[in-house]
């Protein structure tokens, strides 16, 4: 069997990028409208740090306004809830996404619950995880990595319908919605965890697999049916050569490669397509704020 192809995430993503720049300059041409992205920043963790720099940088290539909040790791619950009211009756702002993890003396549920649905970019809230799951996907900010996802997977496969999906992982961030958006396009689709009995034979039943599940190169070359495409959300930091780490899937790459039919890398899978989407995501969440047509992204 040939090698498997590889899911370009970050070509992909350039592209899509290019499309939500398209659509910005055709809002701020046609309703003098510019989407703005307010980013919240609690403390100084590192991998968030470079995580919202680089959501800023893609707003301002786009066209759109970003609005960043760093605020200091011993902040209290309060004063990060006045914060985020004050961003849902700012006409200013589109979206609003509050950065995960958030410091011990927070709740991160009660931020999530804070926040308008309707600038929820992060697709997070109770209200666009329901619309999600009863089937209204197309009324709802949908979570930005399972939007990538399904995107990845619609490069290999035209037609879902019918075909079998198992997701690995049961996260509200990734793996329930993206098992319902699966459901959405037909598929029958399994969901397993750490106590589904017989992982590995599971997974060789799916035609379309998705790992994520935050352990590193877990899934193996014989735990995929041939032919399958398999989309790797996992991204796990692990030693490498020379005391130095490297970044690797939930999916043992090298081997899952000789066996597949279409597989992400990591990196440069499905972590590109995250912010891409978010900026998507809040185009549309400024086309439904304004009630106007949302443009084709």
């Amino acid at each position: 069997m040939a090698e498997a192809k590889k899911l370009d995430g970050a070509a992909l993503a350039v592209t899509l990028r290019r499309r939500i720049s398209d659509a910005v300059d055709r809002l701020e041409g046609d309703h003098k409208l510019t989407p703005g992205l307010a980013v919240v920043l609690v403390g100084e963790n590192p991998a968030s740090q470079v995580y919202v720099r680089n959501k800023s940088k893609q707003c301002a290539e786009v066209g759109m306004r970003s609005l960043d909040h760093h605020l200091p790791d011993d902040v209290n619950e309060h004063e990060l809830l006045t914060l985020v009211h004050g961003l849902n009756n700012d006409p200013q702002v589109s979206g609003i996404l509050v950065q995960l993890p958030l410091p011990e003396q927070i709740n991160p549920g009660a931020v999530i619950d804070a926040i308008d649905p309707a600038k929820d970019v992060d697709g997070f809230h109770v209200i666009n995880a329901g619309l999600l799951s009863t089937g209204a996907a197309g009324t709802a900010l949908v979570p930005c990595t399972p939007s990538g996802c399904m995107m990845l997977i619609g490069q290999h496969l035209s037609e879902l319908a019918g075909l079998k999906a198992m997701v690995l992982g049961r996260s509200n961030i990734v793996g329930k919605p993206v098992a319902q958006l699966l459901l959405a396009e037909h598929c029958t689709v399994t969901m397993a965890h750490s106590r589904t009995r017989d992982l590995a034979g599971e997974c060789r039943q799916a035609d379309i697999l998705v790992a994520a599940v935050g352990r590193p190169r877990m899934v193996k070359g014989d735990w995929i049916k041939e032919g399958a495409t398999v989309i790797d959300v996992g991204i796990n930091r692990v030693e490498a050569e020379g005391g130095k780490t490297r970044l690797v899937g939930d999916v043992a790459f090298d081997e899952a490669k000789e066996v597949a039919g279409a597989i992400t890398p990591v990196p440069g899978g499905v972590g590109p397509m995250t912010i891409a989407c978010l900026l998507r995501n809040t185009v549309i969440a400024a086309c439904r704020q304004n009630k106007i047509d949302v443009p084709d992204i």
